[in-house]
């Protein structure tokens, strides 16, 4: 990927935005939803920038533009409807060192602004590096039907709950904790207005120690990989990688499938180049059963071919599903 997504702290940065017209405006409606400090600069204002100046939510810059001006910026957009003009303050800025996104030139920007889903403080930018600016908005339009709008109180309520969860659900609970709060019941009811009463459940599953439904058990899935295409991979199969707490891959190709899990997942490849050429499917067994009975979650990755006789042995039940739809 030429571009890095990453999510910058902007609480008391500068954000510098050279223009003064519709362009400059519609970056300002982007940042006014950040805490950053915003400056316009330009020689004059629309209407709607003047009065963000006006209320005290942006100041205004009429100097000459030097290096000087972006100093210390967090970042920069330039958008003063002269793409020559553009280019040039784009320079300056560079000498400055500051990030800066020149609009509608994607050559001279070195960050750009993806398609937002908003549900402060869950949000999710998709981007295309202007490649695809309508498949972004189309995928924006799918999250929006699909995240409830007041999904961000929910995040929020979770936040400050962390501390508490934290003291008193044991670390080995805590991962099934929140995928119970936002999965199951709490999320359930916080969808669909009850609030107060998702707030009073997820307080009382905190004192109780962990999720209602948690025995504390874990599970095993095996993946049974016919087909090496991760952007086919079922539903099911993508749900049980990322919940996993340890991955078992029985062949070395099946690594690339790792794309797919959470990074803190512990993973284990068979393989002479993974200290374990020995190891057979009796022993990937083993450490599988080793793990779920410390109630771990685990995904074990194996040939089609030898997938029931992989699930075989188990002393609990075993979940066998295909990793590419047929």
């Amino acid at each position: 990927m030429k571009f890095f997504p990453m999510f910058l702290r902007m609480v008391d940065r500068d954000v510098i935005i050279v223009g003064g017209g519709e362009t400059a405006a519609q970056k300002a409606r982007l940042m006014l939803k950040s805490e950053a400090r915003i400056t316009f600069v330009a020689p004059n204002l629309d209407d709607e920038l003047q009065a963000l100046v006006n209320e005290g939510r942006a100041r205004h810059d009429r100097g000459a533009i030097t290096p000087e001006t972006f100093k210390g910026a967090a970042l920069v957009f330039v958008g003063t409807g002269c793409p020559g003009l553009d280019a040039a303050i784009h320079t300056l800025v560079r000498v400055s060192g500051a990030l800066v996104n020149v609009v509608d030139q994607p050559h001279l920007c070195e960050a750009n602004t993806p398609s937002l889903v908003d549900r402060d403080p869950l949000v999710v930018a998709i981007g295309t590096e202007g490649a695809a600016p309508v498949l972004a908005r189309q995928i924006k339009t799918h999250l929006e039907q699909v995240l409830e709008p007041k999904l961000g109180d929910l995040v929020a309520l979770g936040g400050r709950l962390r501390s508490a969860a934290a003291q008193h659900v044991h670390k080995d609970k805590r991962r099934a904790f929140w995928r119970w709060v936002y999965a199951d019941k709490p999320r359930q009811l916080h969808a669909r207005g009850a609030e107060r009463e998702a707030a009073e459940l997820i307080k009382s599953a905190i004192h109780a120690g962990g999720a209602p439904d948690d025995a504390g058990q874990g599970q095993i899935t095996v993946v049974s990989v016919g087909a090496m295409d991760a952007d086919l991979m079922t539903l099911r199969a993508v749900q049980r990688m990322q919940e996993a707490d340890l991955i078992i891959a029985a062949d070395p190709a099946f690594a690339s499938i790792f794309e797919l899990a959470r990074r803190d997942a512990d993973r284990i490849v068979v393989g002479k180049d993974h200290g374990t050429a020995a190891w057979r499917l009796s022993d990937q067994r083993k450490a599988a059963s080793d793990e779920c009975q410390n109630g771990a979650r685990v995904v074990w990755l194996v040939p089609s071919r030898d997938a029931d006789r992989a699930a075989m042995g188990f002393d609990h039940t075993v979940e066998i599903i295909p990793a590419v739809m047929s």
